[in-house]
């Protein structure tokens, strides 16, 4: 495929492979951009803006439908695009996408409620004749720079709201799933947007992303990603807003009077989720130790059940991790982990970038498997005598973007819900759990700002504040 610059489908000099990480076959190949063509990109999205903010709101809202029928008509493709560049099974994969329509559409909406307030003006002395009132109106272009692991859902969850807001957008896709950012920008570009008001730019993040992050045109960056890449953004910005979704641990808190054997289906899930690879998948599991044997025999029948394979075959539950590095990384973590203490209660096992759905018991807090971001298909299980020892190790990360409980006990869970120090607490389910209209976005090494159409459209709009003098 080509990538979109200036209003054209354009190729490069180099250009990069995608290939399966199920059985490394080449999917396709995307354009490396160069500096050249990254200054055409930038250049076309300051005109870009210009058209955007040109058109009414009434307008932008019809772009955003328009697009989310497309989507809607080309859902399958899109499904099996995902699925064969990074290994998504491709119900969770037809699962993604069929959520979009509707976020387009609530974008859509957001952005056509976008309101400014009168200013009490004559509350200041000295001020009496004269009349305030703000604008909310867009920044201008807005960078997206987007994971693999979610390559529609976390696209459109950037695209949607810059658009709806009246910016023009540069997308930068991850490599890995570079297939399916072009493909949405092509629906997009079909459902009637300015000829500039969308590039999507391919290449390394190393070059093509930094280019991008230094320029003072670019007036604010919406990335998804793991934390040092958000910090390395953060240097190289400058004066630009910021919005930065980074990583976590998240951890789970398993009480006494929990329901197990919902436990136990919730954390198949949670836990296992696109190959464990979501910010938000089940990693620590914190239980009761009343209650521990009983946690790790339900969870691990239910976890024992979980089909792995190849992504495009309708009953494979667990696909592979999205390149064979990822998978060795996980394996020497889960390793460390049994050679420092911890009991392996099922999985283990690599084959390629393939991980078995793996259950890791009597893990100390400060291991890497609990301590750090996985990122993979294992969840590290440690016992504790009660609700505070929980709380304490549940708060003991430096990152903080989900948690969840489960517990009977209202005053346990309203506890928690307020002693937590994560952006998203789910009371009876797991950390995995997102709404699409929801402030999303954590505390912390998680990161700064909040997505979800409204909260993400506020994030991408400014305040202008306007006074008329003279009206006496």
């Amino acid at each position: 495929m080509k990538m979109y610059v200036a209003g054209e489908w354009v190729g490069a000099d180099e250009t990069t492979a995608i290939t399966s990480p199920f059985d490394g076959t080449v999917v396709d190949e995307v354009p490396a951009a160069d500096a050249a063509q990254i200054e055409t990109a930038l250049a076309a999205a300051v005109e870009g803006a210009r058209q955007m903010q040109a058109l009414t709101a009434c307008e932008r809202q019809g772009i955003l439908n328009r697009a989310a029928e497309l989507i809607a008509g080309q859902a399958e493709d899109l499904a099996v695009t995902m699925s064969r560049e990074m290994g998504k099974p491709i119900k969770e994969a037809r699962g993604e996408v069929g959520r979009m329509p509707d976020l387009l559409r609530l974008c859509g909406f957001e952005g056509a409620q976008l309101r400014g307030e009168t200013l009490p003006i004559d509350a200041q002395a000295g001020a009496a004749g004269k009349f305030g009132f703000t604008l909310r109106v867009p920044c201008g272009v807005v960078l997206a720079i987007t994971p693999f692991n979610y390559p529609v859902l976390l696209v459109l969850h950037k695209l949607g709201p810059a658009l709806a807001a009246g910016n023009a957008v540069i997308l930068k896709p991850a490599g890995y799933t570079a297939l399916t950012g072009l493909k949405l920008t092509e629906l997009l570009v079909q459902a009637g947007l300015p000829p500039l008001a969308l590039q999507c730019v391919t290449g390394p993040g190393s070059a093509v992303g930094t280019q991008l992050c230094a320029d003072e045109r670019v007036r604010k960056i919406s990335f998804t990603g793991s934390a040092p890449v958000g910090e390395q953004i953060t240097r190289v910005a400058g004066v630009k807003k910021l919005s930065l979704e980074l990583g976590s641990n998240a951890p789970m808190i398993v009480m006494r009077d929990a329901d197990l054997d919902q436990v136990a289906k919730a954390t198949a899930v949670g836990g296992f989720v696109n190959a464990g690879q979501v910010c938000i998948s089940t990693q620590r599991v914190l239980v009761d130790r009343g209650v521990y044997g009983d946690f790790l025999d339900a969870t691990k029948a239910e976890v024992e059940g979980i089909v792995s394979g190849d992504p495009l075959d309708e009953n494979t539950g667990l696909g592979p991790l999205v390149q064979e590095t990822e998978a060795v990384r996980v394996d020497e973590w889960v390793r460390e982990a049994v050679t420092g203490g911890a009991r392996l209660v099922t999985g283990g096992d690599r084959d390629g970038a393939r991980y078995a759905p793996t259950i890791l018991a009597d893990v100390d807090p400060g291991m890497r498997v609990s301590c750090e971001e996985l990122f993979g298909p294992a969840i590290a299980v440690t016992p504790v005598d009660d609700i505070d020892r929980a709380i304490s190790l549940a708060n003991d990360s430096k990152f903080g973007l989900g948690t969840g409980i489960f517990t009977r006990d209202i005053n346990d869970a309203m506890r928690y819900a307020r002693e937590a120090e994560c952006g998203n607490v789910m009371i009876n389910w797991t950390p995995l759990w997102r709404a699409d209209f929801q402030p999303y976005g954590g505390f912390k090494q998680s990161g700064i700002g909040k997505e979800g159409p409204r909260y993400a459209i506020d994030e991408m709009t400014e305040i202008k504040t306007v006074v008329v003098h003279g009206l006496d």
